[in-house]
């Protein structure tokens, strides 16, 4: 890439949200990791749109797979907040492999932390910190944004469920050892018959299906989940029957706060190439940066990033010290993914014809930027949150 960016050191820029010193170190430490592993493959991965197996390896080297699992069953032990520096920081180099690290941590272990037996976290969670990667899949053809209107068919056996019909759009499908699969296992009860299920990969009767060609985030793996008489055991219930619907609904909503740091990442990253690119491109003698004009939106962009920082961080704050954070976890979601809309598409504006080109990195933000408004809940359920919310 032509353009450089600004200093890799967190502390060189001005932070309006503090952070402990614990946390500075952490997230200096993966944006020195997110440098040195992972940006000298991004061009390759999203073109290929595969993610290298060594990146995975050196994820999990980090310790950044298991960041709040107890240090008991090989994880960290750290908070929800530090694994949402760690989604921001690898964003602000990929926008793919943040995401795969952001399901891993957010959704998938944050849901077996919280719900499942004993025995089924020391089956799973040491394999989750050291080499598993995880998939949540809800998502269906008829089921967007209305979630709960699953057609994946659970039907119970006695000790087993047999699982028929299939998912779409799940993330990390390709690379995961383990899935969380929502069916339903009476349609007529409604969300009430929605069942979770731990399904490792290599189970008969489960294949994944078509991986999704992709405008953004195109090394991240998005497939099809096929199941045909798929037998899973009643072990491997996830939470208890029939409760599904409330493992979807809390996880997601801890989720969306990772998303929103993803979205900080990935227009952190394009602001920083977009202020190092004006210092340095000349136009009519100086520097365009000098242009007052130019400064302005570099200005607004810094300003929407800021905000952006403070509401994410504030959500994942809240979320650790265990008071209500579903409206603030919708506001961050709602707000980061706008901000990094508009602020990777500024960026395009500010490199002019170079930031059309894939010779520059902003093009690939902008892309990337976009599935912020689309996954963990479109805009508009967040919108429609905050309001049932206020009005309540």
């Amino acid at each position: 890439m032509t353009a450089s960016t600004a200093s890799t050191n967190p502390s060189s820029r001005p932070a309006l949200t503090k952070l402990s010193e614990d946390e500075l170190a952490f997230q200096e430490a993966v944006r020195s990791f997110a440098e040195a592993e992972i940006k000298p493959h991004v061009t390759a991965m999203d073109e290929k749109a595969e993610m290298k197996s060594e990146v995975v390896k050196k994820l999990f080297e980090m310790g950044l797979m298991g960041i709040e699992t107890p240090e008991q069953w090989g994880g960290a032990g750290s908070t929800f907040t530090m694994a949402c520096l760690a989604v921001e920081e690898i964003a602000r180099i990929d926008g793919s492999v943040s995401v795969l690290l952001d399901v891993q941590n957010t959704l998938v272990t944050n849901a077996i932390l919280k719900w499942a037996t004993t025995a089924q976290k020391e089956k799973y969670l040491p394999k989750m910190a050291s080499e598993w990667v995880g998939a949540y899949a809800l998502s269906e053809s008829s089921s967007g944004s209305d979630a709960f209107a699953l057609k994946l068919k659970a039907e119970n056996k006695g000790d087993h469920f047999l699982l028929n019909g299939n998912k779409l759009w799940i993330t990390n499908a390709k690379e995961a050892s383990l899935f969380i699969v929502f069916a339903n296992i009476d349609s007529s009860k409604g969300y009430k018959g929605i069942t979770a299920f731990l399904v490792e990969k290599g189970t008969p009767g489960f294949q994944v299906g078509k991986k999704e060609d992709k405008l953004g985030i195109r090394a991240s793996s998005t497939c099809e989940l096929l199941f045909e008489n798929c037998k899973i055991p009643t072990s491997q219930v996830l939470g208890e029957v029939g409760k599904g619907y409330k493992i979807a609904i809390e996880t997601l909503n801890e989720g969306r706060i990772g998303i929103g740091a993803q979205m900080l990442g990935i227009a952190q990253g394009a602001y920083e190439a977009t202020r190092a690119y004006i210092q340095s491109r000349e136009q009519f003698g100086k520097a365009i940066g000098q242009f007052q004009g130019v400064q302005f939106q570099l200005a607004e962009m810094r300003t929407s990033l800021e905000a952006a920082r403070l509401m994410v961080y504030n959500a994942a704050r809240l979320k650790d010290s265990g008071e209500d954070f579903i409206e603030s976890a919708a506001m961050a979601k709602l707000f980061a993914s706008r901000a990094a809309e508009k602020i990777t598409s500024l960026a395009i504006d500010l490199f002019g014809g170079n930031g059309f080109t894939k010779e520059y990195p902003v093009e690939k933000f902008w892309r990337d930027a976009k599935i912020g408004q689309i996954y963990e809940g479109t805009s508009n359920m967040q919108l429609q949150t905050i309001a049932k919310m206020e009005l309540s």
